[in-house]
């Protein structure tokens, strides 16, 4: 039998290689979108279409690798993100670019649930289980701490194919640790694949992502959005009808009558779509505001992502004094304003007051980071809770699309009226061309923006444009900062209410 540290090691590895793609193409977002010529919407869809395949895919993913078993699970993820990763780095198009970015979130879904699943059946004490855990939690602390300047380094000397191309050595490596390393293990008592509740489900989401991030070309109001967002409440209802009539459902719909559960769910969601989704937002700030390169904007996501490792020490402590309600809601109040004081520093402009206000904003995820796993885990019976670490970890990563899709627009509209604005002063005859420029300006062309307009104009509307770009990022940070606010009173409520019954049985 493999040694059980070299087990740990090498799950906890294949779940860093994982968050790490997910936090090191955000620096190169910029220049994804001037080498092949992206709008905001397209380099929206570098980011959401992994994380969209990855959030739909997970349950499912993780009853294929019990009835199938986890070792083999884990080779043939590999192998699926490995060829994806090539075709991302290779990718002729921004289409092309996003089917890949998809093939490789359906290989990240394999990965984590038969990853997570081999460290589960591996240790079975108490005390071993938690160490394990901790362990795990260093290594994705710290993968998530250094990928930003990572990929700032990888972008800004090989370019930014070499995001995806430095993923091929890490997967040979981990394909043998694996074979020698993670016995092969099933569960018996699986539950059957469903694949109607994962289509539908798929399908729901996939189509309010469409909605969201196409809506600020084709409109809010219009045919297109409309009946997108129509369809993705349909295919919900059906996901809903296919769901209450398993015997062994995915997702189990009465844990929802749980007020608490509920709490600890949306808590998630809103640690996710507020605070983590920023580690893909800030760096666009850092480059298309600031005028940063891209290594300089990853290690100016370090105060954030420090302040994120190192506040669950913190948390900790506060565990034993302070209630999970007061504990949960206090991180979405420092999450809430951490994105306000972003926005007070993008006002002020400079890199200084956006690192100190960046602290604020990771000490505020790194307290929730742990914390929200463990609230959901406690609202459910033991023989439920594989169930609900599938739809804790799906509500995280849907959140963060969710966010991407909602602040997106949020930062492509503001922009565009501010734009707009300036514009009708100085340049009214060019006003037509204000959309497609804003959109530019957003993914970080501006070159790109002002070979749009007159060139005896260009020096004169550049500035406007960046001026357009930060007041439109503003807009989108105190729009998280007031979600987040409004997150801690719910939340904090909802936790505040008792443990369900069966819960607290099964937790004595």
């Amino acid at each position: 039998m493999p040694a059980a540290r070299f087990t740990l090691l090498t799950a906890s590895l294949v779940c860093a290689l994982i968050i790490l793609d997910t936090n090191i193409v955000a620096v190169s977002l910029p220049s994804i979108a001037r080498d092949l010529s992206g709008s905001f919407a397209d380099i929206e869809w570098v980011v959401s279409a992994y994380l969209l395949a990855f959030a739909a895919c997970l349950l499912p993913a993780g009853s294929l690798a019990d009835r199938f078993g986890r070792q083999r699970m884990l080779l043939i993820g590999l192998a699926v993100f490995g060829l994806a990763s090539l075709a991302c780095g290779a990718a002729p198009s921004l289409l092309f670019l996003d089917l890949a970015r998809a093939a490789k979130g359906v290989g990240a879904a394999m990965l984590l649930t038969s990853a997570l699943a081999a460290i589960g059946h591996r240790f079975h004490e108490p005390q071993e289980r938690m160490r394990a855990w901790a362990f795990w939690g260093a290594c994705m602390g710290a993968t998530i701490t250094f990928a930003p300047l990572l990929g700032g380094v990888i972008a800004s000397t090989l370019g930014w194919r070499w995001i995806f191309y430095i993923n091929l050595p890490l997967v040979a490596v981990l394909a043998l640790m694996v074979l020698r390393s993670i016995e092969e293990s099933r569960d018996s008592d699986a539950a059957r694949l469903d694949p109607m509740g994962s289509l539908t489900f798929a399908g729901s989401l996939g189509c309010l992502i469409w909605a969201m991030i196409d809506a600020n070309q084709v409109g809010w109001t219009s045919v297109d959005t409309l009946g997108r967002l129509l369809i993705s409440a349909f295919l919900l209802g059906l996901f809903i009808m296919v769901e209450r009539s398993q015997e062994r459902p995915m997702i189990d719909l009465q844990l929802l009558r749980s007020g608490r559960f509920i709490g600890a769910l949306l808590g998630m969601f809103a640690y996710a779509a507020c605070a983590q989704v920023m580690m893909t937002l800030l760096p666009l700030y850092l480059q298309n505001g600031l005028q940063l390169s891209a290594l300089a904007a990853g290690a100016g996501m370090l105060p954030f992502a420090l302040a994120m490792l190192l506040t669950p020490r913190w948390g900790m402590r506060l565990a034993g004094r302070w209630s999970a309600a007061q504990v949960f809601a206090l991180g979405l109040v420092l999450v809430g304003v951490g994105n306000l004081l972003c926005a007070w520093a993008v006002g002020v402009g400079g890199y200084v007051a956006f690192a100190l206000a960046s602290l604020v904003l990771g000490a505020g995820a790194g307290l929730l980071n742990g914390d929200t796993q463990k609230n959901i885990m406690a609202c459910v019976p033991r023989e439920r809770t594989g169930m609900a670490s599938g739809l804790s970890t799906t509500t995280r990563f849907g959140a963060i699309v969710l966010a991407i899709g909602l602040f997106g627009g949020v930062l492509a509209i503001s922009g565009e009226q501010l734009l707009r604005q300036a514009m009708q002063a100085v340049a009214p005859d060019q006003m037509g061309k204000v959309g497609a420029m804003a959109t530019r300006v957003a993914a970080g062309d501006v070159q790109a923006a002002m070979a749009l307009v007159d060139p005896a104009l260009r020096e004169t509307i550049a500035p406007l444009a960046q001026q357009a770009f930060m007041g439109g990022f503003q807009a989108m940070l105190l729009c998280a900062g007031s979600a987040a606010l409004m997150f801690a009173v719910l939340v904090g409520t909802l936790l505040s209410r008792p443990l369900p019954t069966l819960a607290l049985h099964t937790a004595r």
